[in-house]
């Protein structure tokens, strides 16, 4: 149900493992066509971005492609408590790649966020979060998230992925954000 209802936009922190370079096999989703992979899955962690940058092919392929800084999120969830979450962004079918141009846009249409924020709280119910524990990446998934729906919600903020830094400095964040 969640592979046909949310997959085009959505996946799981879960990844074919790295071989020869950090980006390798990122691509490969054919971790989820597993008959046990749903012992993996955490419903209620959820890594939320901010919109997708582009076109996504395929199902469970958002944060799974070859380009950008998604690697990074591989590394860094490797066996932690965050191996396994759902992943998504809050702004569904806005492909952008510059988040400034996200915002702005954001800012003259709010009534964007409450649909997507209505959309979003409805997919934590649908795959199955029970007092979820939400991950932004960035400010501004933050800001929307803390501002919309932090009474409701324990949401914790962590650098964006594609910000500028080693993905070994980016593990040390995630592990500080879990604890």
């Amino acid at each position: 149900i969640i592979k046909k209802k949310y997959g085009a936009h959505a996946s799981w922190a879960i990844w074919a493992d790295e071989t020869d370079t950090p980006k390798s096999n990122m691509g490969d989703t054919s971790v989820f066509d597993s008959a046990d992979i749903h012992k993996q899955l955490n419903p209620n962690i959820a890594l939320v971005g901010l919109n997708i940058s582009g076109y996504i092919p395929g199902i469970f392929e958002n944060f799974h492609g070859k380009g950008g800084g998604a690697y990074k999120i591989r590394y860094a969830t490797k066996n932690t408590p965050l191996w396994g979450a759902y992943l998504t962004d809050i702004i569904k079918d806005f492909p952008e790649k510059h988040s400034s141009n996200v915002m702005k846009y954001l800012r003259n249409n709010n009534d964007i966020v409450n649909r997507n924020i209505f959309s979003f709280e409805k997919e934590l119910k649908d795959i199955g979060a029970i007092n979820p524990v939400i991950y932004a990446f960035g400010n501004d998934v933050f800001e929307i998230l803390q501002s919309t729906i932090g009474d409701k919600y324990k949401i914790k903020k962590l650098i964006h992925y594609s910000h500028f830094m080693s993905k070994e400095k980016y593990r040390e964040h995630v592990l500080k954000g879990i604890k």
